[in-house]
């Protein structure tokens, strides 16, 4: 179905949309590629929200030489009109005759539309070609459209023995600087970087991102049950910051409101933040990824809830003890039969330490 110069061009839009990484939030990461008798006249990609899309940006560097070209391009081209106008009109406009999607357009209110408006103009369209690669690129996007929850991936730093903190709650630093740059390009890549309160009370943190070349910072969110959260915060210092709470008690809400923070009053019945419906509530706010840096509390809580794609583990090359904190507070199993499983998808070395990424297998 797909020739071995179809699977070339493919790559090429995908390291393209690869470019988008840190910055096209809320929308999918993308890339175009625009090809004639075998030579690329254009490529492009989506640099951010707002800004022409991938193909957009193919079609200028292309020029005037597109006439019965054909595009490669990651997403399917949209064909209604959002921020941008739509890219399906632009190809057709432009006299192109073939496109190649990686995979339709998760999103079921207009999945399939762009790929039906360029058949109905008459150009061959195929879809499905490296879809699976297409989709990994923008998990979190697709995860927001099909599931109605961003993807959450938690990010810990260990040592070697599981330890994430000293009994006092002191953890600076148990890895590396290496380990930490790279933890900052975790963050780059997210729409929110999520907490416990417990985290906030012990450390103070920012959260911001340093070390990567991005014009966007993530929002900061915080689980918070009882509104324990201070309004000197250094995290609030941005504003806009969500605390998801269980107390709808507007003493406390009222000095978070005035410090610029989004207080979400979530209450599960028990006194705890229902999680289920925080995620749900991100989702809305057009939130297509999540990295958690919690403590063993919020990190448990979460795994336990189903709410867990994938966990992203920096180990450093020592020992603590056992009279600490783990990664993940989760029940006492008495049979191994109910250890929840992971798939190794990716193990380096980042400076001294190793970093692993793992997703979770579906329940």
């Amino acid at each position: 179905m797909f020739s071995a110069a179809d699977h070339l061009h493919m790559s090429q839009a995908l390291r393209l949309a690869e470019k988008g990484l840190y910055g096209t939030s809320p929308n999918p990461r993308v890339g175009c590629v625009i090809v004639r008798d075998g030579r690329v006249l254009g490529s492009g990609w989506h640099a951010r929200a707002g800004e022409p899309h991938a193909e957009i940006n193919a079609l200028q560097a292309a020029g005037a030489e597109v006439h019965g070209a054909t595009a490669y391009v990651t997403l399917e081209p949209c064909s209604h009109h959002g921020r941008t106008p739509p890219c399906a009109e632009a190809l057709i406009r432009a006299g192109v005759a073939r496109v190649v999607a990686a995979m339709t357009d998760p999103n079921p209110e207009v999945a399939g539309s762009g790929c039906a408006a360029l058949r109905r103009a008459g150009l061959a369209v195929q879809t499905g070609l490296m879809q699976a690669e297409a989709a990994a690129l923008n998990a979190g996007f697709v995860s927001r459209h099909v599931r109605g929850r961003p993807w959450v991936r938690v990010k810990v730093a260990a040592s070697l023995d599981g330890v994430t903190a000293l009994a006092n709650g002191r953890s600076q630093w148990i890895t590396s600087e290496a380990a930490r740059r790279d933890g900052h390009r975790q963050r780059a890549r997210a729409c929110v970087i999520l907490t416990g309160i417990g985290t906030v009370l012990a450390d103070d943190p920012r959260f911001d991102v340093r070390h990567v070349e991005t014009s966007r910072q993530p929002l900061r969110a915080v689980v918070d049950a009882r509104l324990d959260m201070p309004a000197g915060a250094k995290m609030l210092r941005g504003g806009g910051e969500w605390i998801f709470t269980a107390t709808a008690d507007e003493a406390r809400l009222a000095p978070l409101r005035a410090a610029g923070a989004r207080p979400v009053v979530l209450p599960d019945g028990r006194g705890k933040v229902d999680l289920a419906a925080m995620m749900r509530t991100l989702a809305d706010y057009e939130v297509n990824e999540v990295l958690v840096e919690a403590g063993s509390g919020l990190n448990g809580g979460l795994i336990q809830a189903g709410l867990v794609d994938e966990v992203v583990i920096y180990l450093a090359p020592c020992l603590i003890g056992n009279a600490a904190h783990g990664m993940a507070r989760l029940p006492e199993l008495t049979d191994l039969a109910g250890r929840r499983a992971l798939q190794i998808r990716d193990l380096r070395q980042v400076g001294p330490d190793i970093r692993i990424v793992a997703r979770m297998d579906e329940p």
